[in-house]
C-alpha cells in the first residue's frame, strides 16, 4: 500500500486527490476503469465524480463502502430476533431478551424507568458492536468473538449489571446476519484508491490489510499530533461573542445573510447546537432563504407526531377531559368544525367535568354532543387489555381513520415519516413481535420510536444555506461557514462515555473511546477551518450559567499567534440597526353605562374597588379565563369540601355534645361529603392529612364557643336585597355561617348579637392586615349590609358582629373580627352607590395598576399593564 499526504496541497482537494491517483495509476500500470475510488461519505460522490470528469482519463468506480456493497450483492435478510437497525423494533426484541434473563425479568415491574433506560442502552450497544464486527475480516471473526467474550466474561460486583447487559448486546450483535459489506473482502478490483478524511475508517483499513491488489491511500487529514497548529496559518476566522441564546441565534442568521451577499452560495451552518440551529432555521425562513437541512430534527417534535401521541393519551384510563380536547384539536378542520369544538369545550368547562367518564352528552348542545360521540368512537379501538404490536398498530390505524387524522398524515411530509417510523403503512412488520403490550407500554414504544427518528424535510435544488453536521462539511466547497455554539459546553468538551462499556473494553471490541470520538470531532473542526472564511459564535450565558469560549477556540488563537497571525478577530454584529419610534400604551379608560350588572356579589364589589377595569372586563363584559379541566385536586377544592363538611356537621348538631362525639360526627360528615363529591382517596390524601390536624383544633375551639354561650343559627344562607342607594341594582351573597353570641362576647351591649362568620383557608396574617383598615375590607361589610337590608325587610335582627374564621392557622382556629362592621357596611353601601351612579352617568373605568391586585389578575393581559408608559416621554430607540 502506498500512502500520500495531501493536506499541504492548495486549491480543490478533490482535484488534488484525482491528480495524485492518476499519477500513481500511470506509474503502477493500474487500469483505472477497473479500480474503485472510495470516498468517506455519500455527499462526496458527486464532488469526486466531477473532479474525475475534468481529466482525460478513465473514471474509476467512485463509491462509498456501502454503495459499492449494495451494488455488488443484496444483504442477507434478517429473521427472528436479529438486529434490524430499527431502534423502535429492536427495542421490543431487547425487552424480550431481558425478560428471558431470570436475573433481569423482575426489573420491569420493580423500576420501569430504569428498565427502559437499560433497553435503550442495550440497543445502542448492540448496534455499535454489530458495526464493529462488520469491520472485522470474516476470517478473523472467530478470534474477535473469543476476545470479546473474554473481555466481558466477568459478571457481578461493581458494574455487574452493565457488564451483563453488554454481554447480551455482544451476543445479539454476533448473531446478526452477515453485513452487505462482507462481499468487499472477496472483491478484486484492479486497485483500491481510498480517500481518508476525519480519521481512519476501520472497515476500509481492514479491507486494505486483507487485499492483494494495489492500494493507494490518500490522507487529506492535517498531519501531526496538533491539528489546530497545522490549520492555524491558513485559517480565516472571526468570532462573535453573544449575550444569550436569542442573541446568538439572531447574530448567526444575520451573519449567514451577510455571507450569502458577500461570498455567494452555498453557506454552511454547522449544527453544533441543534436547538439553536432550529431557531436560526426559523429566522431564515422568515426571510425566504432557501435552505437544505441535512441534519433534520427529532420526529417527535413535529405536529404530525403530536397528533398521534395525543390520540394515545386520550385513550388512557387516566386521561383527563383536557387530554381528549388536545387530541380533538389535532383533528383536521374538515372533521370537526371550529364552532362545534368551541361549543364542546365551553360546555365541558362550564360543567367542570375533569374525567371523560363524567361527561353526560345529553347535557351538551347538539353539535357538541355529536362531536363528543365521534371522539368516543375514534378512541374506542384503543381501549381494552394487552395485545401484540401488530394488533395495536391495527387499532391505531383504525382510530386515525375514524378521526380523519390518517388522511392528514398521508398528505403531510412529516406525517408520512411518522407513519413509516411506526410501521403503520406495513401491516406485516409487527407480526414477529408476539409479546403482549398494555396501552401504556405501546404508548411508550410509540414515543420512543418518534423520539429516536429524525424528520428531514425536503430541500430546494439550489440552497443558499446548508444546515449540516461538522463531520459532513469536510471536503465540501462552501462559500463561507457560520458555526454557532463555539463554547466550552458544546465544542471540544469530552464526549459522554459509552452507556455499558468502559474504554478498555471498547478498545478491545473495536469501538471508539470518548477521547477518540473527541479527536474525530477535532479533525472535523480543523477541516472546516482550512477552507472558506469561518465565523464562530458563542454565548456567555446559558440560562443563567456562565459560559467560556471553547478550549479549541483558545488553542486556535494561541496557534495563530505562534504562526505570527492575529488571533481570531472579533466580528461585527451583522444585524442591521433600525430606529423606530416608541409606541407606549396608555391606560385603558372604557365607559359602558349600559352594561352595568343587575346584581353584584361581594367579589364583584371587591373587583370594582380594587380596579374598575377588572370589574369592566370580568363582570360587565363577562370575560373569564378558561380553566384547566384537571382531575388533580387543588386548594380551592379542599375549601369547597371543608365548607360543605362544616355545614353538614352543624346542621346535625342542634345542641352541644361531648368532645369525642363532636370528633366522630365531624369525621363522619367529612367522609360523607367526600363520597358525594366523588373525591378520590389517593388524590385527596394531602388534604386528608391537613383535615386530621384541623379536626381536633376545631372541636376544641367549638367546645369553647359552647361554654361561652354561642349558638349556631344557620349556614350557607343566601340573601339578595336591593339597597335604595343602588337604584335598582341588587346585592346578593351566600354567608357561610350565622351564629348568635352573647353581647359581651362580641363587645355588644349585653344582649344577643348576630355574628356573621366567613370561613377562610388562607393566611391568618393576611386577614388581620385586611381588617386593620376596616374601609379596605369588602367581604364582611358586604355581608353585614346584606343582613341589615334583610333585617329591614323581615324585621330587626339585632346588633351585628362579623369575623373571619381562619381554619388553616398552624396553632389554632383563629378568629379575626372586623370592628364596628355595621358602620363599615353603611359606608360601603353608600360609597358603592355613588360609584354606580357615576358609572351609570358614563364615568370611565380606569385600570389602576397598583398594589397586589395586579399580581394574579385575569384581566392583566387585556389592560396591557406591563406595556404602559407615559406618552410624553416617548423616545426613539434602536431595534
Amino acid at each position: 500500500m502506498m500512502k500520500i499526504f495531501l493536506w499541504d496541497e492548495r486549491g480543490d482537494p478533490w482535484s488534488a486527490a484525482v491528480s495524485a491517483a492518476s499519477r500513481w495509476a500511470e506509474a503502477r500500470g493500474v487500469a483505472l476503469r477497473d479500480a474503485v475510488f472510495v470516498v468517506p461519505f455519500a455527499q462526496h460522490l458527486p464532488l469526486a465524480r466531477a473532479a474525475w470528469a475534468q481529466t482525460d482519463r478513465w473514471m474509476p468506480r467512485v463509491e462509498t463502502t456501502q454503495t459499492l456493497a449494495c451494488s455488488i450483492a443484496p444483504s442477507e435478510p434478517p429473521s427472528g430476533d436479529d438486529l434490524l437497525f430499527d431502534a423502535a423494533l429492536d427495542s421490543l426484541t431487547a425487552r424480550r431478551l431481558l425478560h428471558s434473563q431470570s436475573a433481569l425479568a423482575a426489573w420491569h415491574r420493580r423500576d420501569p424507568r430504569a428498565f427502559d433506560h437499560a433497553v435503550q442502552a442495550l440497543v445502542q450497544t448492540a448496534h455499535a458492536l454489530c458495526r464493529a464486527r462488520d469491520a472485522v475480516s470474516p476470517s478473523q471473526r472467530e478470534r474477535y468473538r473469543a476476545e470479546g467474550r473474554a473481555a466481558l466474561s466477568a459478571i457481578g460486583g461493581l458494574g455487574g449489571t452493565e457488564r451483563q447487559l453488554a454481554r447480551i448486546a455482544f451476543e445479539w450483535a454476533q448473531a446478526a446476519p452477515s453485513a452487505a459489506t462482507d462481499v468487499l473482502f472477496s472483491w478484486r478490483p484492479s486497485a483500491w484508491i481510498v480517500v481518508q478524511t476525519g480519521g481512519v475508517d476501520a472497515l476500509m483499513q481492514q479491507l486494505v490489510e486483507d487485499t492483494v491488489v494495489p492500494t493507494l491511500w490518500l490522507d487529506v487529514d492535517p498531519p501531526g499530533d496538533d491539528v489546530i497548529q497545522a490549520v492555524a496559518p491558513q485559517s480565516r476566522v472571526q468570532c462573535q461573542v453573544c449575550s444569550g441564546f436569542e442573541d446568538e441565534a439572531q447574530r448567526a442568521a444575520a451573519q449567514l445573510l451577510a455571507d450569502v451577499a458577500e461570498h455567494g452560495t452555498p453557506v454552511a451552518l454547522i449544527a453544533q447546537d441543534r436547538v439553536l440551529a432550529r431557531r436560526v432555521r426559523a429566522l431564515l425562513a422568515r426571510q425566504g432563504v432557501p435552505l437544505r437541512d441535512e441534519t433534520g430534527w427529532t420526529l417527535s417534535t413535529t405536529r404530525a407526531a403530536a397528533a398521534v401521541m395525543a390520540m394515545l393519551r386520550s385513550a388512557s384510563p387516566t386521561a383527563s377531559v383536557d387530554d381528549v380536547l388536545d387530541a380533538l384539536k389535532m383533528w383536521p378542520a374538515d372533521t370537526s368544525s371550529a364552532g362545534a369544538l368551541a361549543t364542546l369545550e365551553a360546555g365541558l368547562r362550564r360543567q367542570q367535568w375533569a374525567r371523560p367518564v363524567s361527561v353526560n352528552p345529553q347535557r351538551l348542545a347538539a353539535p357538541a354532543a355529536a362531536l363528543w360521540e365521534r371522539v368516543a368512537q375514534a378512541i374506542e379501538p384503543l381501549r381494552g387489555g394487552a395485545r401484540t404490536l401488530a394488533a395495536w398498530n391495527q387499532c391505531l390505524r383504525m382510530a386515525l381513520h375514524i378521526s380523519g387524522v390518517m388522511s392528514a398524515l398521508e398528505s403531510d411530509e412529516a406525517g408520512q415519516q411518522v407513519l413509516s417510523a411506526l410501521h403503520l403503512t406495513d401491516a406485516q412488520v409487527g407480526n414477529a413481535y408476539t409479546d403482549a403490550l398494555t396501552l401504556a407500554d405501546y404508548a411508550r414504544w410509540v414515543d420512543a420510536a418518534l423520539e429516536q427518528a429524525s424528520y428531514v424535510p425536503s430541500s430546494p435544488e439550489s440552497p443558499a444555506v446548508v444546515l449540516i453536521p461538522a463531520a459532513r462539511a469536510m471536503l465540501r466547497p462552501f462559500a463561507a461557514v457560520v458555526w454557532p455554539g463555539a463554547d466550552e459546553k458544546r465544542l471540544g468538551a469530552l464526549s459522554p462515555p459509552h452507556p455499558l462499556l468502559h474504554d478498555a473494553d471498547a478498545t478491545t471490541l473495536g469501538l471508539l473511546t470518548a477521547a477518540q470520538r473527541r479527536d474525530r470531532d477535532l479533525l472535523a473542526f480543523a477541516h472546516v477551518l482550512r477552507g472558506a472564511p469561518v465565523t464562530l459564535l458563542r454565548r456567555t450565558d446559558d440560562d443563567g450559567e456562565p459560559l467560556s469560549a471553547s478550549p479549541w477556540l483558545e488553542r486556535l488563537s494561541a496557534a495563530r499567534q505562534t504562526a505570527s497571525r492575529a488571533p481570531a478577530s472579533p466580528a461585527p454584529d451583522a444585524r442591521l440597526e433600525r430606529w423606530v419610534a416608541a409606541q407606549p400604551i396608555a391606560r385603558p379608560l372604557p365607559t359602558a353605562p349600559a352594561l352595568l350588572p343587575h346584581r353584584l356579589s361581594a367579589s364583584a364589589c371587591e373587583a370594582l374597588r380594587a380596579c374598575p377595569y377588572r370589574f369592566f372586563a370580568l363582570r360587565m363584559l363577562g370575560l373569564q379565563a378558561a380553566e384547566e379541566l384537571d382531575g388533580e385536586l387543588e386548594k380551592r377544592d379542599y375549601g369547597t369540601w371543608l365548607h360543605a363538611v362544616l355545614h353538614r356537621f352543624h346542621q346535625a348538631r342542634p345542641e352541644p355534645r361531648t368532645t369525642s362525639d363532636d370528633a366522630l360526627a365531624l369525621d363522619t360528615a367529612a367522609r360523607q361529603v367526600q363520597a358525594e363529591l366523588a373525591l378520590d382517596d389517593g388524590d385527596f390524601l394531602p388534604f386528608s392529612a391537613t383535615f386530621e390536624r384541623f379536626a381536633p383544633r376545631y372541636v376544641v375551639w367549638l367546645q369553647g364557643r359552647d361554654r361561652g354561650g354561642a349558638q349556631w343559627l344557620d349556614g350557607e344562607r343566601e340573601w339578595a336585597v336591593q339597597p335604595e342607594a343602588w337604584h335598582g341594582i341588587a346585592m346578593h351573597g351566600v354567608i357561610d355561617r350565622i351564629d348568635s353570641v352573647p353581647g359581651a362576647a362580641a363587645a355588644g351591649d349585653g344582649g344577643p348579637v348576630t355574628q356573621l362568620i366567613d370561613y377562610k383557608t388562607g393566611s391568618t396574617q393576611a386577614l388581620r392586615d385586611k381588617v386593620a383598615r376596616p374601609q379596605e375590607d369588602t367581604q364582611l361589610p358586604f355581608y353585614a349590609a346584606l343582613a341589615i337590608e334583610q333585617g329591614r325587610a323581615v324585621g330587626d335582627i339585632g346588633p351585628l358582629d362579623a369575623m373571619y374564621l381562619s381554619l388553616d392557622d398552624a396553632k389554632q382556629i383563629a378568629e379575626v373580627r372586623h370592628p364596628d362592621v355595621e358602620h363599615s357596611a353603611i359606608a360601603l353601601v353608600a360609597g358603592l352607590g355613588r360609584d354606580l351612579a357615576r358609572l351609570r352617568d358614563g364615568a370611565a373605568l380606569p385600570a389602576l395598576g397598583d398594589g397586589a391586585a395586579c399580581d394574579h389578575c385575569d384581566a392583566r393581559g387585556l389592560c396591557r399593564r406591563d406595556q404602559w408608559a407615559d406618552l410624553a416621554q416617548a423616545a426613539e430607540v434602536p431595534r
